[in-house]
């Protein structure tokens, strides 16, 4: 092995600096995937409103069902 990659390889190794380097990575990777999933979820709600608009339009359903569906509560999940 290359002596320059093994220097390398040998400071990220070292127990001082690889525990911050995988906190901090553990760290980034729990809020990109929180900020997913909010994203999906405000995206599920706004498809949600839009539908509910076109049925409204259509005359299928009434204001009022469409007022208790978007008042309706999510269960809690994961996200």
């Amino acid at each position: 092995m290359d002596p320059e990659l093994q220097s390398i390889l040998d400071r990220f190794l070292d127990e001082d600096v690889l525990m911050p380097l995988m906190m901090g990575a553990v760290a980034v990777t729990a809020i990109v995937c929180g900020s997913i999933g909010s994203a999906l979820k405000f995206i599920s709600r706004e498809r949600t409103r839009r539908e509910l608009a076109a049925y409204l339009s259509e005359g299928t359903i009434t204001p009022e069902q469409a007022e208790r569906i978007l008042k309706a509560k999510t269960p809690n999940s994961c996200m």
